[in-house]
C-alpha cells in the first residue's frame, strides 16, 4: 500500500526560537549604538554625515544667491548729449584736481579774439562808392584829417567804432590801388563790404563820375605812423570820464584803466571813446591792446577835457 508524502511543518518550539533570536540582535545592536553615541569623540559617524549635509546645503545657498532685482541699463547717450571740447577759459577751468596732466591751451588767432569783424591777413570783397568828405571828420570823433585818403567803412563792418583808424588798402579791378584810413561810418545804403571814399580816395582808383566799382580790400599796417596820442572826451573829471585814442598803427582792440590792484576794460561806445561812468581810473595809467594783442601802457596822462596829449609809444607794423 503507497505511503503518502509528508510535509514536515514547523513546531511551535521553532517559533519561539526564532523570536528569541532576533530580540538578541536587536538588543546588541542597540547597545553597539549607545556604545558609539557616547564616544569621547562625541559626534560619531551620525553626527559627521549630520555635518556633512549642512555643509552642503549652506554651499549650494552660497553658490545659487537669491536673485536681485535686475537694473534697466542706461540708453547709449545721444549725440547731442555730448560735451563740446571746452575752450581754454579761465570760466572753463575745473576747480578738481586731475591725475592727468593739464594740456596747455591751444593759441587762439588774434583775428578770432580781438579783431572783430575785420580780420588781418583776409581779402574782402565789395564795392566802393565816393562822398564829399569836407574836413574828414566823421564818427570816429578824430576831428578834421590833414590827409584826405580816408573812407566811411559800413555799418556791419564798422562794428560799433572798431573799424575806426584802421589803414585799409582798396584794389580796383584794372589794378589802381589805394590806401585809406577810417575815420567814419556809412550808414543806410551801405552794403556789408562796401567802403565809402573821399572824392580824393576814390579818384585814385577811378574817376569820379563813375560812381560805383567793384573792389576788394583788405587790413594793412603802415610802416610810417609815428606815435600814438590819447585824448579825454570834453565834460571828462575824476569822476566820469571818456578816453580816446588817436594815430594808432593798428585797430584798438581794448582799453583798460587801472583801478585799485587791477585792470578794468573799459566799454567802447559807437562814437569812439571808452567810458568811465563812475570815474574809476580817470587820470591814472592807461593799457591799450590792439588786434594783435599787443599791449602798450601809457602813464602820466592827466584829465585834460578835449586836449590831445602825445606819447612815446606805438604798436609794431605787421
Amino acid at each position: 500500500m503507497p505511503v503518502a508524502s509528508h510535509t514536515p511543518h514547523r513546531r511551535p518550539r521553532d517559533r519561539r526560537t526564532a523570536l528569541v533570536s532576533v530580540v538578541a540582535v536587536a538588543a546588541v545592536a542597540l547597545v553597539v549604538a549607545l556604545v558609539v553615541a557616547f564616544r569621547p569623540d562625541g559626534g560619531g559617524a551620525a553626527a559627521s554625515a549630520g555635518h556633512t549635509a549642512a555643509t552642503a546645503v549652506a554651499d549650494a545657498e552660497q553658490a545659487s544667491p537669491s536673485p536681485t532685482p535686475s537694473r534697466p541699463k542706461p540708453a547709449p547717450p545721444s549725440p547731442k548729449a555730448r560735451t563740446a571740447k571746452p575752450s581754454a577759459t579761465a570760466a572753463t577751468a575745473s576747480a578738481r584736481p586731475s591725475s592727468s596732466p593739464a594740456r596747455a591751451p591751444r593759441a587762439v588767432p588774434a583775428s578770432a579774439s580781438l579783431a572783430g569783424r575785420i580780420v588781418p591777413g583776409t581779402t574782402y570783397q565789395g564795392v566802393a562808392t565816393h562822398y564829399d568828405a569836407a574836413d574828414g571828420n566823421g564818427a570816429c570823433s578824430f576831428g578834421p584829417s590833414a590827409d584826405m585818403m580816408i573812407a566811411a567803412m559800413n555799418t556791419a563792418d564798422y562794428d560799433t567804432s572798431k573799424a575806426c583808424g584802421a589803414y585799409v588798402r582798396v584794389r580796383a579791378a584794372s589794378g589802381a590801388s589805394v590806401t585809406v584810413r577810417i575815420v567814419n561810418e556809412c550808414p543806410g545804403d551801405c552794403a556789408v563790404g562796401q567802403l565809402d571814399l573821399s572824392v580824393q580816395a576814390f579818384a585814385k582808383l577811378a574817376a569820379p563820375a563813375a560812381g560805383r566799382i567793384a573792389v576788394s580790400w583788405e587790413l594793412v599796417s603802415p610802416a610810417d605812423a609815428g606815435t600814438l596820442s590819447v585824448r579825454y572826451k570834453t565834460g571828462s573829471s575824476q569822476y566820469w570820464c571818456g578816453v580816446q585814442v588817436l594815430g594808432h598803427r593798428n585797430p584798438v582792440a581794448r582799453l583798460e584803466v587801472r583801478a585799485g590792484n587791477g585792470w578794468l576794460a573799459l566799454p567802447r561806445t559807437s562814437y569812439n571813446y571808452f567810458l568811465s561812468e563812475k570815474g574809476s581810473g580817470c587820470g591814472g595809467a592807461i593799457r591799450i591792446t590792439d588786434i594783435y594783442g599787443e599791449r602798450l601802457t601809457v602813464d602820466g596822462i592827466a584829465v585834460k577835457p578835449n586836449v590831445v596829449q602825445p606819447t612815446r609809444v606805438q604798436f609794431a607794423a605787421h
